[in-house]
Formats: C-alpha cells, structure tokens, sequence
C-alpha cells in the first residue's frame, strides 16, 4: 500500500513539473522563463505544509476581538515570526472609534410570562473551546444604548424591501421591536431600516430554514447553526467605509504628533436604537406566542409553527443594551520582502487577525498561510532568490468592525499606494475549507487561472485549477463586493484586486469558529494551508518577477461588454424606452481593438526580442496607471468616497458587488434621469484607457 501510495505522489509530481514546463509565462521573456520556472519548482518544494497548523493553533485558541489583549498577542506573535523569517516589519497604529466590548446587554419575555432568554452558546462536552472563560454574548458593534420593553412585528430579512411590504400591509412598526432574521442584506441596514420604520428596538437570529436543522445535521454533530448558535457582527452604515469619524482620512493616533480632524460622533448617523442578535432557540420562544396574521409567501422560516406578522398586545419583549463606544487604538502589521531589482514597485498580500471570537476559518485561516508564506519567501531570499518587486504582506486590524484598518492605511498612504502597487490580493478565510474560488479585477483574472495549473490539489492526481474549473474551459471569477479589505484599495484608490482561497462549512462569527470545528470539518487534513500557499506564492512571484507586469489588459472591454448588456437589459425593465450607453458602447468597442493590440504586441515583444530596463520601467508605470482611469473624484451618489466607476459594494445590502456602480445606482431607484451622464462619465473613463493603451502601444 505504502508503495502504491509513494508512486502516486510521483506520477502527481512528475505530471504538474511536466505542466510547469509547458506553460508560456505572460509577462516574461524567453530567456527569464526558464529561471521562472526553476524559482517557482524550488518554491513548491520549500513550502512546509505542517507550518500552517501551528500558525493557526497558535493565534486562535482564545477569543481576540479588535482592542482586546488577546489580540495584541496574536499582533505580537505575527510581528515576531515574520521577524524571524526575514521581513522587515513596520506596525502602523490608528485610533479608531467604535464599541470594543458588548458591554450589558439583555433580552426576555416580559408578558404573558416573564422568561429571560439565552444570549450566548451552549457549552458542548466534545468542543474543549465552548467553555473559554473569555467568550461573550452574542452582540452587535455600534448598537444604540437603551432598555426598552414593547410589542414585537417580524420583518423577515429586515431588507428595504421587507419594510415596504409590512407598511403595504398596514403593519405599524412604530414603537415596537422588530424581530428580523440574518441574510437578505448587511445587519447594519436592518437596523437603518427598523430604525428609519420607528422601530425602538431590533433582535437579529438565524433562521433554522436558512442555516439549522432545515439544512442538515447542527453543531456538533454537523456543520450548520444548532439552537444556541449566534451571529455577531458590526452594525457600521456610515456613508463611506473605514473609522466611522475620518472619511479619506487616517484616524492617526490622537497622541501622535500630526492631528486629523474627526467628525462629532452625533453627526454620522449612528445607530441610536438597542440591537442584539439572539439564537433560534430564543426567538422560538418570542415566535411562538405570537398570535397576528400570518406571514405572506416567502415570509415563513424554518421553525415549526406558522410564523406571523405582529406578536400582539399580550406579547411584550425587553431588549436592553448598554455599550459604550470609544477610541480603540488599531494596529496593523505590514512585513516588506524589498524586491532585488524594482523595490518600488508592490505586490500586496493582506489579511485582517482580529475576529469576533477564535476565528479559526474566519480570518485567521487566512492569516496563518500568510505567516507560513513568509517563512517560505524568506527562506528563499536567503538562499539568495528575492523577488524583483517587492511583496508586502499586511496583516489588518479592526476588520470586523467595518474594515477599518486596512481602509485607515489606505487613506494614509494613498497617492504613493496608487503609484506603486502593482495588485492587493485579499486572503480573508482564505483556507476554511477545499472547495476553491476567486473574485477578481478584470486585469487579474488570467493570471489566477494560470497560476492554478502550477499547484497540485491535495489528495488528487489534479491540478488546482482541474479541480476548480470543472471540465469547462475556464472556471467562474466573480467580481469583487463588499465585506473585507479589497474595498479600499480596489473602489476608493483604483488598485488591481483580488480575493481567493478554499471556502468551505462556516459557523459565521459564533463562539463554534475554533480549532475544533476547523479539524472536525473545515479540513481534518490540514493540506489545504499548504495549498492555498502554494497558490497565492506562484500568483505572487509571478507578478513581482515578470518583466511587463502580467496584467490581460484585453479582459477589461470583454467583461465590460457584458456588463453593459446587463445594464441595459435592467433599465429596459421600468424604461421601456431606453437605447441603451451608445457612448459607452461605441468606447468598448475601441477599447477592444487597442487592448487586444497591446496584449499581442507585449507578447511578442517578449517572445522575440530583450527589452532594456528603462523601457521596462516606463511600460510598467504606464500599465500601474490603467485601474486608474475608473477613479472619479467625484464618486457616487450614494457615496463620494466610492470613486471607482467600475465597482463598488451595494450600498443597500453591503456585501454583493455592483458594477458598474453608478448606473446600477440609478438602476436600483428605478430612475433615468442621469443615465446620459453616467453614459458620458463612463464613456470618458473607457476612452481614457483607450488612449493609454495606445500610448503603450506606441512604444512597443
């Protein structure tokens, strides 16, 4: 058996070396691919798969929110090991507002019978970690203080849409508490939208038809939501993203030598009513009182009663918070492997460490095969193999409260960023689980896809990307949204983004999101941090190596073409009348030509003939202004600080994408009346990378 094992591991090795051979390096010349190639064989080789276990036990066995001292011991423990393996490592604080602790917080039952209800997980014997001394409550960051007692309405997802229904019903929201369960949209809006509705108070759980007993075997016995599981998350809806009192600005330490200016916390719009998000478990004991009428279609959840729309004036609920809000001192750690030739040009790796309990899957899967990557990358300096660019490798504060620390370094640091990051890829629960997936900017798509063909996937005779794409030609890339620390770099500063890893079972920001659950069912083999190392470190040495940054330039008119058609196709449903973008249309078309061009002619110049650095050096400069053309000051209506014209979070759900963000804002308020100056802003931008396009064409 054992021999019959170590002749797969070969046929699997001989099979991916053979594919690395064959493949064409975009971005390289013939004579540097060879040199490619035998780097990345000896990068592969050097990647400790066993490295990755020991980072991830190490920083999530206890809780460590954002502010906590747990938390600066994992900050710590990532400075000293990226120490170790060579980076030069710099800590950059900020002093950020928000609510650190849950503070006090209760809910019960006050009539017909009084009846506190559970707020927390159960205690399982087989999970060692359900029983830390530190955990919390479940709580909702940037709740309003208050101890209010009223009757209760249901509002299903708590989305806009939700509370249009309940007031075409002639559901009076008004003076009550709203109880809402997760999904539909950002918990934040379900708290803008009970609040704007006269709701007092607002209790957030997760259905057991949406994640439960509906779904299949519950924790921990499976892997969905069991009676006690609770959600946490931050409430954050602030026109922008990031500290909610410096929009565009750092929050820098108040302490420090050089002052930002802050908004006055009363003037930002934060929310003033009491939320707390409660499990299944309680809401069936509210649910099941309730004696209104029941639910519309689409209404009904998974609890096994007829769900009804108001509890009555016999059901009284108390929801009582008191959390207070303070400044928070965040600090994010960013390792430098300074690149041999050009160190002034970045490829940025990034991953937050703060999490609403362990964070075992989210984030800090993600932020242990960071740490492992930098002992492989400097293992490889050492030996003399730095990359040319340079990789940064950042590990991000206080993400779970609204990306704050990521987007604060951002705005610091935003006019040198835009000049010279080459691409941010984000690793956020980056290996919390084996099933494979990207989101990307249009830009990096291929070298995803070819980067995947490089690295084996575990306990297969399969590359990664055999196993991703599914016998079709090229596996699906989605566009990049909202929810992590893509969104400053990629929609306010006009960066190449991505985000990617292996995906799999989550119990979302409970207390279960521990080491046990990651062995029992994220991946009990613990290969696939090895894996998603792999990955990310070809993806990675590929972008800082290749000699023309190895940017598809051809996709962005592609992907544009159809998003179009889709905004067309969208508007023509309440304006029958529309013709379409005809400007913006008549610039794809144009942007086709040119951009197909210059991926032809890149490529044969690479192919045929040596390029000297200088000329190098300008060709890049011009490709790391091309994401730019998409940044309007101006920004959206919905929001200035979104300046990217091609992508943006949805501002009414806070995590789906939205392309084309402008137009599907119009879209979204079932409105024509600016769609011509979207059709000309757009038009403008599309024919601004055109025209860089040509001038890169012009010197090859």
């Amino acid at each position: 058996m054992k021999n019959k094992i170590l002749l797969l591991k070969l046929f699997i090795c001989a099979g991916l070396m053979g594919s690395l051979e064959a493949q064409q390096l975009d971005g390289f010349q013939k004579s540097s691919q060879s040199n490619q190639l035998t780097l990345e064989k000896d990068f592969l080789n050097t990647v400790d798969f066993s490295r990755f276990k020991k980072h991830l036990t190490a920083i999530t066995s206890d809780p460590h929110p954002a502010g906590s001292l747990a938390n600066e011991k994992v900050k710590d423990y990532i400075v000293k090991t990226m120490k170790d393996a060579g980076l030069d490592v710099k800590v950059h604080p900020y002093d950020v507002y928000l609510s650190k602790e849950p503070g006090e917080s209760l809910v019960e039952i006050v009539r017909p019978f009084r009846q506190p209800l559970n707020q927390q997980e159960n205690i399982e014997s087989e999970d060692p970690y359900s029983n830390h001394p530190d955990l919390w409550k479940g709580w909702n960051a940037f709740s309003g203080s208050g101890d209010v007692t009223a009757e209760v309405v249901y509002a299903n997802y708590g989305t806009k849409a939700d509370f249009d229904k309940l007031e075409e019903m002639g559901i009076d929201v008004k003076g009550k508490v709203v109880l809402a369960r997760y999904g539909g949209n950002f918990r934040g809006f379900k708290a803008k939208f009970a609040e704007a509705a006269g709701a007092i108070g607002l209790l957030i759980y997760t259905d057991p038809g949406d994640s439960g007993y509906m779904r299949g075997l519950t924790y921990p016995d499976g892997i969905f939501y069991n009676e006690s599981s609770i959600q946490r998350g931050s409430l954050l809806t602030v026109d922008w993203t990031g500290d909610a009192l410096t929009p565009f600005e750092p929050a820098l330490p108040l302490d420090g030598k050089e002052k930002i200016k802050r908004l006055d916390p009363e003037s930002v719009g934060l929310h003033t009513i009491p939320v707390t998000p409660i499990p299944y478990g309680s809401a069936k004991e509210i649910m099941v009182l309730m004696k209104g009428k029941p639910v519309p279609n689409g209404w009904q959840g998974g609890l096994p009663f007829t769900y009804r729309l108001e509890g009555g004036s016999e059901l009284q609920v108390r929801v009582k918070v008191d959390q207070k809000r303070e400044y928070v001192r965040a600090n994010n750690v960013v390792g430098t492997l300074r690149g041999s030739e050009n160190p002034d040009e970045w490829v940025i790796l990034g991953c937050h460490f703060d999490a609403w309990s362990f964070g075992s899957t989210d984030p800090n899967s993600g932020t242990a095969m960071l740490l492992s990557l930098s002992e492989t990358l400097g293992k490889l300096a050492k030996e003399g193999k730095s990359p040319k660019r340079s990789i940064l490798i950042a590990h991000w504060d206080a993400e779970e409260h609204g990306v704050i620390g990521s987007t604060e370094w951002v705005e610091h640091y935003r006019e040198e960023l835009q000049a010279k990051t080459v691409a941010y890829i984000n690793l956020d629960a980056a290996v919390s689980g084996r099933n494979f997936g990207a989101s990307s900017s249009p830009t990096l798509k291929k070298i995803i896809m070819e980067s995947a063909k490089a690295v084996a996937f575990p306990d297969s005779a399969k590359t990664v990307f055999d196993v991703w794409a599914k016998n079709q030609p090229e596996p699906t890339i989605g566009n990049l949204g909202g929810g992590s620390d893509h969104i400053a770099f990629y929609m306010h500063a006009g960066i190449p983004s991505m985000s990617g890893g292996a995906s799999g079972p989550t119990l979302y920001h409970t207390n279960y999101d521990n080491l046990h659950f990651y062995e029992k069912f994220a991946d009990p083999s613990f290969k696939m941090g090895g894996a998603v190392e792999q990955l990310v470190g070809i993806i990675s040495l590929r972008l800082a190596n290749a000699e023309v940054i190895p940017y598809q330039t051809s996709r962005y008119a592609k992907d544009l073409a159809g998003h179009f058609t889709n905004a067309v196709n969208q508007v023509k449903r309440f304006d029958l009348g529309f013709s379409g973008f005809s400007k913006s249309e008549e610039a794809i078309t144009m942007l086709q030509e040119s951009s197909n061009n210059l991926d032809e002619n890149i490529s044969n110049k690479l192919s045929n003939s040596s390029m000297d650095s200088k000329a190098l050096k300008g060709i890049n400069k011009d490709l790391l202004s091309l994401e730019k053309s998409f940044i309007d000051t101006k920004g959206m209506y919905f929001g200035a600080w979104y300046r990217s014209l091609y992508a943006s979070n949805d501002p009414f759900s806070g995590y789906a994408s939205w392309i084309l963000p402008g137009i599907q804002y119009e879209i979204e308020m079932k409105s024509s009346d600016r769609l011509q100056e979207w059709d000309e802003r757009y038009a403008a931008a599309i024919l601004d990378l055109k025209n860089k396009i040509d001038k890169l064409n012009s010197k090859l």
